[in-house]
């Protein structure tokens, strides 16, 4: 592997892990009171429970677009949130939470993989690139954990740590 593409796919893996001035997803949702997960705040048009669905769709979406050609997207924008803003049972919210930790972990693996061209066309795309998505992963990710840490701190539930 060139130097220069080692440093790259670093980059990329240093903003997936939530790196520079971004709190990570981990940090986000640590000791997060489930019961709180759902309560809608004035002026904030989603729930904290919304968020973290949403955050696993998208990346879902992407990592499933990235590494597979008969993935099917879900409409826009509705099937990228969850249709209620309450999860659906006491587990949906650690079954989120994990099947985000899993996908993002995938996406981090085909950076990592010197194998897979980051500048490459995905051929079943319109020019989109491995390089591409990742960063859409990252900054998408950032954006929204951004907004969950909000909504921790207007809860009261954010230590900050």
């Amino acid at each position: 592997m060139a130097k220069g593409d080692k440093a790259l796919r670093d980059h990329v893996l240093y903003l997936l892990r939530g790196g520079g001035a971004h709190v990570d997803f981990e940090k986000s949702v640590a000791d997060f009171p489930t019961q709180l997960c759902s309560v809608k705040l004035a002026g904030v048009p989603y729930t904290a429970w919304s968020l973290v669905e949403h955050l696993r769709i998208a990346q879902w979406d992407i990592l499933e677009f990235s590494r597979n050609a008969k993935h099917v997207s879900p409409d826009f924008p509705a099937g990228y949130w969850p249709p209620a803003e309450t999860p659906p049972d006491e587990t949906a919210w650690k079954k989120s939470v994990g099947a985000f930790r899993k996908d993002l972990k995938a996406m981090q693996k085909m950076v990592a993989d010197s194998k897979k061209d980051l500048f490459a066309k995905i051929p079943h795309g319109d020019g989109q690139t491995l390089l591409r998505e990742a960063l859409l992963v990252a900054d998408h990710n950032a954006y929204h954990i951004g907004q969950l840490v909000t909504i921790r701190r207007l809860l009261g539930c954010w230590s900050g740590k």
